[in-house]
Protein backbone atom coordinates (compact mmCIF):
# COMPACT_ATOMS: atom_id res chain seq x y z
CA UNK A 1 0.00 0.00 0.00
CA UNK A 2 3.00 2.30 0.66
CA UNK A 3 4.87 1.48 -2.47
CA UNK A 4 1.83 2.42 -4.44
CA UNK A 5 0.92 5.13 -3.34
CA UNK A 6 4.95 6.64 -3.29
CA UNK A 7 4.73 5.55 -7.30
CA UNK A 8 2.03 7.07 -7.48
CA UNK A 9 3.42 10.34 -5.74
CA UNK A 10 6.22 10.00 -7.81
CA UNK A 11 4.15 9.56 -11.37
CA UNK A 12 2.67 13.10 -10.10
CA UNK A 13 6.10 15.04 -9.30
CA UNK A 14 7.25 13.21 -12.96
CA UNK A 15 4.04 15.27 -14.91
CA UNK A 16 5.09 18.77 -13.17
CA UNK A 17 9.08 19.21 -13.34
CA UNK A 18 8.49 17.44 -17.05
CA UNK A 19 6.49 20.27 -18.00
CA UNK A 20 5.46 18.12 -21.00
CA UNK A 21 1.83 18.17 -20.27
CA UNK A 22 -0.59 17.76 -23.79
CA UNK A 23 -2.06 20.94 -23.49
CA UNK A 24 1.79 22.32 -24.20
CA UNK A 25 3.19 19.71 -26.16
CA UNK A 26 3.17 21.06 -30.19
CA UNK A 27 3.73 24.65 -29.30
CA UNK A 28 6.86 26.73 -30.87
CA UNK A 29 7.75 27.62 -27.57
CA UNK A 30 7.48 26.24 -24.33
CA UNK A 31 5.18 27.92 -21.81
CA UNK A 32 8.34 28.57 -19.49
CA UNK A 33 10.53 29.93 -22.47
CA UNK A 34 12.62 32.85 -21.62
CA UNK A 35 10.66 35.84 -23.00
CA UNK A 36 12.40 37.70 -25.88
CA UNK A 37 14.51 40.53 -25.32
CA UNK A 38 13.04 43.63 -24.66
CA UNK A 39 10.08 41.98 -23.00
CA UNK A 40 8.46 43.14 -19.88
CA UNK A 41 9.36 41.14 -16.91
CA UNK A 42 7.69 37.91 -16.49
CA UNK A 43 5.03 37.18 -14.59
CA UNK A 44 6.44 35.29 -11.32
CA UNK A 45 5.46 34.28 -8.07
CA UNK A 46 7.45 36.90 -5.50
CA UNK A 47 10.45 35.66 -3.67
CA UNK A 48 11.70 34.99 -0.04
CA UNK A 49 14.45 36.51 1.74
CA UNK A 50 17.08 34.31 3.55
CA UNK A 51 19.96 35.51 5.63
CA UNK A 52 19.00 38.78 5.17
CA UNK A 53 19.32 39.04 1.49
CA UNK A 54 17.08 38.70 -1.63
CA UNK A 55 16.40 35.34 -3.06
CA UNK A 56 16.29 36.55 -6.58
CA UNK A 57 19.40 35.76 -8.16
CA UNK A 58 20.59 38.90 -9.28
CA UNK A 59 20.14 40.76 -5.97
CA UNK A 60 21.27 37.08 -3.72
CA UNK A 61 24.43 37.43 -5.66
CA UNK A 62 26.31 40.45 -4.06
CA UNK A 63 24.56 40.09 -0.97
CA UNK A 64 26.11 37.11 -0.17
CA UNK A 65 29.30 37.87 -1.26
CA UNK A 66 29.47 40.45 1.25
CA UNK A 67 27.60 38.28 4.12
CA UNK A 68 30.43 35.44 3.14
CA UNK A 69 33.22 38.53 3.98
CA UNK A 70 32.64 38.16 7.63
CA UNK A 71 30.53 35.15 8.50
CA UNK A 72 32.74 32.38 10.71
CA UNK A 73 31.08 29.12 9.36
CA UNK A 74 30.98 26.28 12.02
CA UNK A 75 33.41 23.38 11.45
CA UNK A 76 33.95 20.10 10.97
CA UNK A 77 37.08 18.39 13.23
CA UNK A 78 39.22 18.75 10.49
CA UNK A 79 38.79 22.45 10.39
CA UNK A 80 36.94 22.81 7.37
CA UNK A 81 33.55 24.27 6.94
CA UNK A 82 30.67 21.91 8.08
CA UNK A 83 28.07 21.96 5.53
CA UNK A 84 26.77 18.42 6.73
CA UNK A 85 22.79 18.14 6.77
CA UNK A 86 19.73 18.46 4.72
CA UNK A 87 19.47 21.31 2.09
CA UNK A 88 16.68 22.56 -0.53
CA UNK A 89 17.35 25.05 -3.01
CA UNK A 90 16.65 28.87 -3.00
CA UNK A 91 16.79 31.18 -6.06
CA UNK A 92 16.42 28.54 -8.54
CA UNK A 93 13.08 27.49 -7.42
CA UNK A 94 12.18 25.02 -10.39
CA UNK A 95 14.39 22.94 -13.28
CA UNK A 96 12.19 24.20 -16.05
CA UNK A 97 14.40 27.17 -17.19
CA UNK A 98 17.64 28.69 -15.61
CA UNK A 99 16.95 32.05 -17.64
CA UNK A 100 14.02 34.29 -16.96
CA UNK A 101 10.39 32.64 -17.68
CA UNK A 102 7.08 33.35 -16.18
CA UNK A 103 4.60 31.10 -13.88
CA UNK A 104 3.20 28.08 -15.42
CA UNK A 105 3.05 24.60 -15.11
CA UNK A 106 5.31 24.68 -12.00
CA UNK A 107 3.20 27.54 -9.94
CA UNK A 108 6.21 30.12 -9.54
CA UNK A 109 8.29 31.16 -12.58
CA UNK A 110 11.89 32.76 -12.08
CA UNK A 111 14.21 35.83 -12.68
CA UNK A 112 17.33 34.41 -14.50
CA UNK A 113 19.49 32.54 -12.39
CA UNK A 114 22.64 34.01 -14.68
CA UNK A 115 24.57 36.77 -12.72
CA UNK A 116 27.19 37.64 -15.69
CA UNK A 117 26.94 38.46 -18.25
CA UNK A 118 24.36 41.26 -16.44
CA UNK A 119 21.51 41.16 -18.87
CA UNK A 120 21.00 37.49 -17.59
CA UNK A 121 21.14 35.35 -21.26
CA UNK A 122 23.62 32.56 -21.53
CA UNK A 123 25.98 34.17 -23.86
CA UNK A 124 25.12 31.51 -26.86
CA UNK A 125 27.10 31.27 -30.04
CA UNK A 126 24.13 31.65 -33.02
CA UNK A 127 23.56 28.10 -34.13
CA UNK A 128 23.91 27.23 -30.48
CA UNK A 129 21.05 28.94 -29.32
CA UNK A 130 19.05 28.24 -32.42
CA UNK A 131 19.66 24.89 -30.96
CA UNK A 132 18.28 25.48 -27.97
CA UNK A 133 15.01 26.65 -28.95
CA UNK A 134 14.01 23.91 -30.74
CA UNK A 135 14.95 21.41 -27.83
CA UNK A 136 11.74 21.21 -26.24
CA UNK A 137 9.14 20.83 -29.09
CA UNK A 138 11.64 17.25 -30.04
CA UNK A 139 13.12 15.70 -26.87
CA UNK A 140 12.52 15.44 -23.31
CA UNK A 141 15.83 16.02 -21.69
CA UNK A 142 17.74 12.97 -19.68
CA UNK A 143 17.04 13.65 -16.37
CA UNK A 144 13.17 13.19 -16.68
CA UNK A 145 14.44 9.68 -17.46
CA UNK A 146 16.28 9.52 -14.14
CA UNK A 147 19.50 9.83 -15.51
CA UNK A 148 21.73 11.94 -13.48
CA UNK A 149 22.38 15.10 -13.51
CA UNK A 150 25.53 16.87 -13.90
CA UNK A 151 27.32 19.75 -12.86
CA UNK A 152 25.84 22.57 -12.35
CA UNK A 153 22.79 21.05 -12.22
CA UNK A 154 23.50 18.59 -9.81
CA UNK A 155 23.97 21.93 -7.36
CA UNK A 156 20.13 23.14 -8.07
CA UNK A 157 17.94 19.92 -8.33
CA UNK A 158 16.13 18.38 -5.15
CA UNK A 159 16.95 17.96 -1.75
CA UNK A 160 20.45 17.53 -1.13
CA UNK A 161 22.10 15.40 1.89
CA UNK A 162 26.07 16.32 2.58
CA UNK A 163 28.29 14.38 4.33
CA UNK A 164 31.99 15.25 5.02
CA UNK A 165 34.84 13.51 5.94
CA UNK A 166 38.89 14.17 5.71
CA UNK A 167 39.81 14.12 1.71
CA UNK A 168 35.99 13.76 0.28
CA UNK A 169 32.37 15.39 0.48
CA UNK A 170 29.83 13.00 -0.32
CA UNK A 171 26.38 14.70 -1.51
CA UNK A 172 22.95 12.96 -1.76
CA UNK A 173 20.32 14.05 -4.21
CA UNK A 174 17.04 12.85 -3.22
CA UNK A 175 15.78 13.00 -7.02
CA UNK A 176 16.81 9.36 -8.73
CA UNK A 177 19.01 8.85 -5.55
CA UNK A 178 22.04 10.51 -7.67
CA UNK A 179 25.13 11.62 -5.52
CA UNK A 180 28.54 12.70 -5.89
CA UNK A 181 31.78 11.83 -4.42
CA UNK A 182 33.72 14.83 -4.48
CA UNK A 183 37.78 14.28 -2.99
CA UNK A 184 39.12 17.33 -1.63
CA UNK A 185 43.24 15.53 -1.40
CA UNK A 186 44.45 17.03 -4.85
CA UNK A 187 44.40 14.37 -7.22
CA UNK A 188 44.47 14.82 -10.78
CA UNK A 189 41.54 14.80 -12.83
CA UNK A 190 41.19 11.73 -15.47
CA UNK A 191 42.10 12.14 -19.17
CA UNK A 192 40.17 13.50 -21.40
CA UNK A 193 39.19 10.52 -23.30
CA UNK A 194 36.71 9.35 -20.44
CA UNK A 195 33.38 10.90 -20.06
CA UNK A 196 31.22 10.83 -17.29
CA UNK A 197 27.20 11.48 -17.00
CA UNK A 198 28.22 13.64 -13.80
CA UNK A 199 31.46 14.77 -15.22
CA UNK A 200 35.10 14.30 -13.18
CA UNK A 201 34.83 15.98 -10.26
CA UNK A 202 37.87 17.05 -7.62
CA UNK A 203 37.92 19.73 -5.10
CA UNK A 204 39.45 21.93 -3.16
CA UNK A 205 39.33 24.12 -0.18
CA UNK A 206 40.03 28.23 -0.52
CA UNK A 207 39.52 29.80 3.01
CA UNK A 208 35.46 28.83 3.71
CA UNK A 209 34.56 28.27 0.20
CA UNK A 210 34.24 24.35 -1.44
CA UNK A 211 35.67 24.89 -5.15
CA UNK A 212 34.25 21.87 -7.61
CA UNK A 213 35.88 21.85 -10.72
CA UNK A 214 33.97 19.40 -13.07
CA UNK A 215 35.34 18.58 -16.30
CA UNK A 216 34.73 15.33 -18.39
CA UNK A 217 31.24 15.17 -18.79
CA UNK A 218 28.73 13.98 -21.23
CA UNK A 219 26.97 16.19 -23.60
CA UNK A 220 23.88 14.61 -23.15
CA UNK A 221 23.13 16.59 -19.96
CA UNK A 222 21.03 19.54 -20.28
CA UNK A 223 21.09 22.51 -17.16
CA UNK A 224 17.29 22.44 -17.37
CA UNK A 225 14.21 20.95 -19.61
CA UNK A 226 14.07 23.95 -21.45
CA UNK A 227 17.40 22.26 -23.23
CA UNK A 228 20.22 25.02 -22.15
CA UNK A 229 23.10 23.01 -22.78
CA UNK A 230 26.61 22.68 -23.34
CA UNK A 231 29.26 20.07 -25.23
CA UNK A 232 31.69 17.48 -23.43
CA UNK A 233 33.64 20.09 -23.22
CA UNK A 234 32.44 22.30 -20.84
CA UNK A 235 34.17 23.18 -18.00
CA UNK A 236 32.34 23.91 -14.71
CA UNK A 237 33.65 25.44 -11.77
CA UNK A 238 31.20 25.89 -8.42
CA UNK A 239 32.06 27.26 -5.74
CA UNK A 240 29.88 26.95 -2.25
CA UNK A 241 30.20 29.22 0.75
CA UNK A 242 28.07 29.58 3.67
CA UNK A 243 27.04 32.78 4.62
CA UNK A 244 24.75 31.54 7.85
CA UNK A 245 24.38 28.68 9.95
CA UNK A 246 21.63 27.95 7.61
CA UNK A 247 22.06 29.55 4.16
CA UNK A 248 24.44 28.33 1.55
CA UNK A 249 25.65 30.65 -1.17
CA UNK A 250 26.20 28.71 -4.72
CA UNK A 251 27.68 30.27 -8.11
CA UNK A 252 28.64 28.03 -11.08
CA UNK A 253 30.94 29.45 -13.77
CA UNK A 254 30.45 27.35 -17.22
CA UNK A 255 33.50 27.92 -19.89
CA UNK A 256 32.91 26.34 -23.21
CA UNK A 257 34.43 28.39 -26.46
CA UNK A 258 32.43 25.23 -28.47
CA UNK A 259 29.04 26.63 -27.37
CA UNK A 260 29.51 29.98 -25.82
CA UNK A 261 30.81 33.56 -26.96
CA UNK A 262 32.27 33.80 -23.30
CA UNK A 263 32.75 32.09 -19.62
CA UNK A 264 29.24 32.54 -17.66
CA UNK A 265 27.99 32.60 -14.54
CA UNK A 266 24.99 31.74 -12.34
CA UNK A 267 24.32 31.65 -8.83
CA UNK A 268 21.64 30.50 -6.46
CA UNK A 269 21.64 29.14 -2.60
CA UNK A 270 20.81 26.39 -0.37
CA UNK A 271 18.42 26.84 2.95
CA UNK A 272 18.98 23.97 5.36
CA UNK A 273 16.20 21.86 5.94
CA UNK A 274 15.20 22.68 9.82
CA UNK A 275 13.04 19.69 10.53
CA UNK A 276 15.30 17.50 12.79
CA UNK A 277 13.66 14.45 11.91
CA UNK A 278 13.75 14.52 8.20
CA UNK A 279 14.28 11.80 6.73
CA UNK A 280 15.04 11.21 2.60
CA UNK A 281 13.83 7.86 1.29
CA UNK A 282 14.64 6.19 -1.54
CA UNK A 283 12.68 7.07 -4.58
CA UNK A 284 10.95 4.97 -7.04
CA UNK A 285 12.41 7.45 -9.83
CA UNK A 286 11.98 4.92 -12.75
CA UNK A 287 9.07 3.31 -11.77
CA UNK A 288 6.93 6.71 -11.49
CA UNK A 289 8.32 7.86 -15.09
CA UNK A 290 7.15 4.51 -16.55
CA UNK A 291 3.55 5.15 -15.23
CA UNK A 292 3.96 8.61 -16.32
CA UNK A 293 5.31 8.42 -19.87
CA UNK A 294 2.10 7.95 -21.61
CA UNK A 295 0.67 11.48 -20.60
CA UNK A 296 4.14 13.01 -20.96
CA UNK A 297 5.75 11.75 -24.37
CA UNK A 298 3.39 12.40 -27.02
CA UNK A 299 6.34 11.12 -29.87
CA UNK A 300 9.13 12.84 -28.05
CA UNK A 301 12.49 11.13 -27.76
CA UNK A 302 14.85 11.40 -25.20
CA UNK A 303 17.64 13.83 -25.84
CA UNK A 304 21.31 12.71 -26.14
CA UNK A 305 22.22 16.27 -26.40
CA UNK A 306 22.57 18.82 -28.42
CA UNK A 307 24.99 17.19 -30.80
CA UNK A 308 23.38 13.99 -31.42
CA UNK A 309 23.94 12.48 -34.90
Amino acid sequence: CVSVSLLSVVAIIVLVIAGLSRTVVGQSRAPFASPPPGSPPAKIRPYSEFAGCPEEPAQFHPCAQEKAKTFNPPRTADGKPDFQGYWNRIGIRNLENIEEHPESIDGSGDRSSVVDPADGRIPYQPWAAAKREAHFEKYLDAGQFCLPDGAPRFGYGATKFVVQTPGYVFMLNDYADTYRIIPTDGRPHLGPDIKLWQGDLRGRWEGNTLVIDATNQLAETTMDHIGNFFSQNAHVVERITMIDKDVIYYTATIEDPKVFTRPWTMAWGWRRNPNPKYEMWEQGCWEGVQSALKYTDEGRKRSRGAFQK
